[in-house]
């Protein structure tokens, strides 16, 4: 399987952009969008001046467990930039969901409760609410955060989407929301309630 097989396949489709999107991506935006592959694994980031956005990370399931993901990771922080990235909520029929909250507790990320982020899929035109999780070398609130993701979307996720997909994404400001008094559970409780369990 090539790289974007094994993500195609881990993915669900409605995070999936298409290869072609991915391709252009890594051709025109050299500069900023990366992949990083090797037998077990492919991550994909955009790393801009302040901040990286991790696309995708995949890391095969015979390979789990042996501190791959982690040094991807590890390798991202010496960048000494925070680093943000979209998470689905936790859905408890599935595992590998919570899996990789835990994976993102350990390595020192939180929650963006305050950022809303609702995308509608051209895949499925159905709506795919996601969680903003973040790690960051000097503390920055959540409204720098914000501001961050809205760049990233309009740099990386709408970058010539009506080409790739024949119609376009939503306006960011139709996606992605910053409220200081949002009603959201920090994701990472749900975990640590289901360990005490």
């Amino acid at each position: 399987m090539n790289w974007y097989e094994k993500l195609n396949k881990y993915f669900p489709v409605e995070e999936m952009k298409s290869r072609q999107h991915m391709e252009v991506l890594l051709k025109e935006k050299g500069d900023v969008y990366y992949k990083d592959e090797g037998p077990n694994h492919v991550l994909m980031y955009a790393e801009f001046p302040s901040f990286i956005f991790i696309d995708y990370v995949y890391v095969s399931a015979t390979a789990r467990g042996q501190g791959i993901g982690n040094k991807l990771i590890e390798k991202l922080k010496t960048k000494n930039k925070p680093i943000l990235l979209e998470v689905e909520p936790l859905d408890y029929e599935d595992s590998d969901s919570e899996k990789r909250l835990r994976f993102y507790r350990k390595a020192g990320f939180k929650h963006a409760q305050s950022i809303g982020y609702n995308r509608r899929s051209l895949a499925t035109n159905k709506e795919n609410p996601m969680e903003i999780l973040y790690w960051s070398p000097s503390d920055e609130g959540e409204e720098v955060i914000f501001q961050k993701m809205k760049r990233m979307y309009e740099d990386i996720h709408t970058y010539k989407d009506e080409e790739f997909y024949g119609k376009s994404y939503q306006h960011v400001d139709e996606v992605l929301s910053y409220d200081e008094k949002r009603d959201s559970d920090d994701i990472f409780s749900s975990i640590k309630q289901a360990e005490k369990a």
